[in-house]
């Protein structure tokens, strides 16, 4: 359904930029449109991919300063590299989970790699662990509870006391800072961000020129950032 509503989008807006009577912006074909679609069927998925880039380049424009800027702390690799790519994660997501080893991969190929992790907790019982982690953040040892929250994931009340044990945390100290209003606005700011980039669901993901979404496979990822400098 997705990709045919992209393919009519596309569709609309090349023709209508064409100018040369190939598509009724009623949505109804004449027999010019048809006779071109006919002659050339690849246009299609190259349109949708073009209009869905432009789309993306469009929302990203609106927030690019502010999705790239990460909780303090909430990063993984090198927090001063030149190189950034934003992941909008929930821990209670098997795609984002089974995202990691790519994540790892990349960082571990590019020392330049910074990774901004957006904490979105939309699944059941995963808002916990969200403020677990920006509590970690703020005792410094977010990417450790990062790796091992997924390590013995699903996230629930047991397994997220688990891994901030595991990793050290002030069990304390880390009670009021997950409580903390700048985690509540954390959370607020990441909502907000996911629904004004279209996201509609983790993991997503963001670089200087692209958005887009799903367990896409270590190629996309490192094709994605290469070309973020282009």
């Amino acid at each position: 359904m997705l990709r045919q509503s992209l393919l009519t989008a596309a569709l609309a807006l090349v023709f209508g930029f064409l100018g040369a009577g190939l598509f009724s912006w009623t949505g109804m074909a004449n027999s010019q449109t048809r006779a071109y679609l006919l002659e050339n069927p690849e246009i299609l998925p190259e349109m949708a991919d073009a209009w869905q880039r432009q789309e993306g380049e469009r929302k990203l424009a609106s927030v690019t300063d502010t999705v790239s800027e990460p909780f303090p702390g909430a990063v993984l690799g090198n927090p001063n590299g030149s190189k950034v790519l934003v992941e909008f994660a929930d821990y209670n997501c098997g795609y984002c989970k089974q995202s990691q080893e790519d994540v790892a991969r990349l960082l571990d190929s590019d020392p330049e790699l910074k990774i901004v992790i957006r904490e979105w907790p939309i699944f059941q019982g995963s808002e916990m662990a969200s403020r677990m982690a920006l509590a970690a953040a703020k005792q410094g040892k977010y990417a450790e509870f990062h790796e091992v929250m997924y390590r013995l994931a699903p996230a629930t009340p047991e397994t997220i006391n688990q891994a901030a044990r595991e990793v050290g945390l002030d069990m304390e100290q880390a009670q009021v800072d997950g409580a903390a209003p700048d985690v509540d606005r954390e959370l607020a700011s990441n909502y907000a961000l996911a629904q004004q980039l279209g996201f509609s669901g983790t993991p997503s993901w963001v670089t200087s020129n692209k958005v887009f979404e799903g367990a896409v496979g270590f190629g996309a990822l490192r094709k994605a950032i290469d070309s973020a400098g282009e």
